[in-house]
C-alpha cells in the first residue's frame, strides 16, 4: 500500500517538475528571440540603445486626431538623444487636429530633425495639421492617391438656445466684458463676436501658409486653392512642390541611405508613446512591435462606436483638420 502511494506522489512530483522545466525553456526561448530581434547591424560604430547594442532606424506613427500629447513629445526627445538611432521614419496617416497640437508637433519634429535625419511617410490621408507636421522633416513621401493639403485653420462651436428655448431652458449670464466666452453656444453671435472668430482663422491661417512658404520654397498664391484650403491628391501635390517624392517606406530607406548616409540594411523598429494608466507598464511604452493593451482598448471602443470618435471628444479651440461627414 505504502508503494502505491509513493509512486502516485512520485508520478505526481515528475509531472510538476516536467511543466516546471517547460516553463523555463519557454521563458529563455522568449528571452532570446527578444534578444535576437533587438540586435541592430552595421553602419559603424555601434551604441547601447533601447533595443540593446546596435543601429537602428525608428519608425514612429502619428495617426488618428493630432492634440497636444505630451508622451509623444517626450519620445521625440528621447529619440533624439538615443545614439543608437541613426534615422527616423514619421509614418503620418491622420486628417489632422488642433492648431494647437500640430504646432507643438511641429516644433518638436523640428527639434528632433536637428540632431537625426526624419522623414514623413505618408499613407491614405495627410491634411491640415498631419501636412503641418510633416513640413518639418527633412523629405515628404506621399503616395499617388494621398490626400494631403487642406492647409487652413477652422472654428466650430455649437448653438444650442433655440432647442433649450423649446424646452422652456433659460441661460442667463453676467460677463465682465461682451466679448467674454465668444462665441457661446447659448447664444447667437453678433457682429463683434463673428469679427473676433474671423480674426482668429485669419491670423491662424496667415501662419499656416507662412510654414508652407518657408519650408517648402512656394509662393501660396501660386498653387491654386491652396489659400482656399483645397485638398490635393499625392500626384497633384508634387506637382505644386508640396511633397517631395511618391513613394512608401521602402522609397525613404533608400533615400536615407543615397542622401544621408543611413544604411538601407539597418533595421527598423517601431516605437509608440508612452500611455497614462493604473497598471503602470502593462499600458506603458510599446515594445518594438506593439501598441499597449489601451490601444487594443480603444481599438475595440472605435469598433463599437466609430474611427477617432474618442478623439473628437477631447478636441477645443482652433482646428486644423479636414474631414467628411459619413452616415
Amino acid at each position: 500500500m505504502t508503494s502505491e502511494l509513493d509512486m502516485v506522489l512520485d508520478q505526481r512530483q515528475l509531472r510538476k517538475s516536467v511543466w516546471r522545466w517547460r516553463l523555463i525553456a519557454a521563458a529563455l526561448g522568449l528571452a532570446a528571440v527578444l534578444g535576437l530581434s533587438r540586435l541592430g547591424g552595421g553602419g559603424g560604430e555601434e551604441h547601447e540603445g533601447w533595443f540593446g547594442p546596435g543601429n537602428h532606424i525608428v519608425r514612429i506613427g502619428v495617426s488618428g486626431l493630432i492634440t497636444e500629447n505630451r508622451n509623444q513629445l517626450e519620445l521625440l526627445k528621447k529619440v533624439g538623444d538615443d545614439p543608437s538611432v541613426k534615422a527616423v521614419l514619421l509614418a503620418v496617416d491622420s486628417p489632422g487636429g488642433t492648431t494647437t497640437g500640430g504646432e507643438v508637433l511641429y516644433n518638436a519634429i523640428g527639434e528632433l530633425e536637428k540632431k537625426k535625419p526624419v522623414v514623413a511617410v505618408c499613407g491614405t490621408i495627410a491634411t491640415s495639421a498631419a501636412y503641418m507636421i510633416s513640413l518639418a522633416t527633412d523629405r515628404i513621401f506621399v503616395h499617388g492617391n494621398t490626400i494631403t493639403g487642406s492647409v487652413g485653420v477652422i472654428f466650430q462651436y455649437p448653438e444650442v438656445d433655440e432647442a433649450l428655448g423649446k424646452l422652456g431652458i433659460k441661460m442667463h449670464e453676467i460677463k465682465s466684458g461682451p466679448l467674454k466666452a465668444v462665441p457661446s453656444m447659448f447664444a447667437p453671435l453678433d457682429d463683434q463676436g463673428q469679427k473676433l472668430a474671423e480674426g482668429m482663422v485669419k491670423e491662424g491661417q496667415v501662419w499656416f501658409l507662412g510654414l508652407v512658404t518657408s519650408r517648402r520654397g512656394i509662393t501660396a498664391s501660386a498653387v491654386p486653392g491652396l489659400e482656399a484650403g483645397s485638398i490635393f491628391s499625392g500626384r497633384q501635390a508634387l506637382d505644386y512642390k508640396l511633397v517631395d517624392a511618391i513613394g512608401g517606406e521602402a522609397e525613404a530607406i533608400t533615400w536615407l541611405e543615397t542622401q544621408k548616409g543611413v544604411p538601407a540594411k539597418l533595421p527598423v523598429f517601431d516605437r509608440h508613446p508612452r500611455r497614462e494608466g493604473p497598471f503602470g507598464s502593462l499600458f506603458g511604452e510599446a515594445g518594438a512591435t506593439g501598441g499597449g493593451l489601451a490601444a487594443y482598448g480603444q481599438a475595440f471602443l472605435e469598433q463599437m462606436i466609430g474611427h477617432g470618435v474618442i478623439e473628437r471628444l477631447r478636441l477645443d479651440g482652433l482646428l486644423s483638420v479636414w474631414h467628411v461627414e459619413t452616415n
